[in-house]
């Protein structure tokens, strides 16, 4: 078979093999195969030398009219491949208009943004109005003005942040409770009477643990009128835990010490996992401890710009993430701030 003879059929084989081609990735390994430095044509073509002088001009042209002839048959079928991919590429992405549109994922509010809002609904309902005090505070706000001169040894309760300062300047800490925020609001009210309420967030140099975080949010709340009672304060406390909890839900209130106020006591609910049987959240005792309260020292009165002898008043603080962890059954306080949305998806 002569060269010329050996191109026809190439060529035609070739094209042949390039009707079959779909896709372009094995037009790639078409192109490799037969116009390639390695491929057919190109090996074929290294027999010209072997010609005779008098036949080598034909077959030259031959090799040349055949490249160009694969060549353009190339181009032609990588253009119509292109088109096809593209339709295929359209058609996997339209959009059926009608079609309802895909909803956007809509955030959330924090559980102790939902908790806040919930305790700010019960209390307001009872009259109390939402006060905002600083996060930085004074040493005479945080504690000599709430009856803890600094002697006193009650300030070993609250391990503090504090905030360094230029020599002669006031002591200045984060504060390590919400109770600093009495005064701020005694003191724009005094003398008339005043139900407040006062949260915010707290700084306490404490172990991070599973029940303890170096911060957390408080609500206090004071109430400062003629002939206030504990009995006034009981009533306050059994009714917000009913609210919160579920009617009735049992109630205990057991005595307790706060320097800022006289008596005070702790307020329990009976645990509502095991109907006060005792189990791990409540610590086998069949109670579970919400928040702590009492009657306004008359000292706390006096700095307030109150006369105790007028006056008094009961004030109770409770601690959000502390109540959602009761409410909701959430084991470990650190994760009110992981940021997880695992655990923010649930709420």
């Amino acid at each position: 078979m002569s060269l010329i003879d050996q191109l026809n059929q190439l060529e035609y084989e070739a094209l042949a093999a390039l009707e079959q081609i779909a896709d372009l990735t094995a037009l790639a390994e078409w192109k490799s195969a037969y116009l390639g430095k390695q491929g057919a044509l190109s090996r074929l073509s290294r027999g010209l030398g072997a010609l005779p002088a008098e036949e080598r001009p034909v077959a030259g042209a031959r090799f040349n009219a055949a490249r160009a002839t694969l060549e353009q048959a190339l181009e032609r079928a990588e253009a119509q491949l292109k088109r096809i991919a593209r339709q295929h590429a359209f058609e996997a992405d339209q959009v059926d208009v009608t079609l309802p549109g895909r909803a956007p994922a809509v955030g959330r509010l924090h559980p102790t943004t939902q908790m806040l809002r919930t305790i700010y609904g019960i209390l307001g309902e009872m009259g109390f109005q939402v006060w905002e005090s600083p996060e930085v505070e004074t040493d005479e706000f945080n504690f000599q003005l709430l009856n803890m001169p600094p002697d006193h040894p009650a300030r070993d309760m609250w391990d503090t942040f504090y905030v360094e300062t230029a020599p002669g300047e006031p002591t200045l800490l984060l504060r390590t409770h919400t109770s600093p925020g009495q005064i701020y609001a005694m003191r724009a009210n005094a003398p008339n009477p005043v139900r407040a309420i006062l949260p915010g967030k707290c700084y306490r140099y404490e172990q991070v643990t599973a029940r303890h975080e170096m911060q957390f949010y408080q609500v206090e709340g004071i109430a400062i009128g003629e002939q206030i009672s504990f009995s006034d304060l009981k009533g306050t406390l059994v009714a917000f835990a009913e609210r919160l909890y579920g009617k009735g839900v049992k109630t205990r209130f057991r005595p307790s010490y706060f320097p800022f106020t006289e008596p005070s006591v702790e307020f329990d609910i009976e645990c509502f996992l095991c109907s006060g049987a005792g189990c791990r959240v409540c610590k086998h005792s069949g109670w579970l401890e919400i928040l702590g309260a009492g009657m306004i020292h008359p000292t706390v009165l006096r700095n307030g710009g109150y006369d105790p002898d007028a006056v008094s008043g009961f004030a109770f603080g409770m601690g959000p993430e502390r109540m959602a962890m009761l409410r909701y059954g959430i084991d470990d306080i650190r994760w009110f701030f992981s940021g997880d949305e695992r655990f923010l998806q649930q709420f």
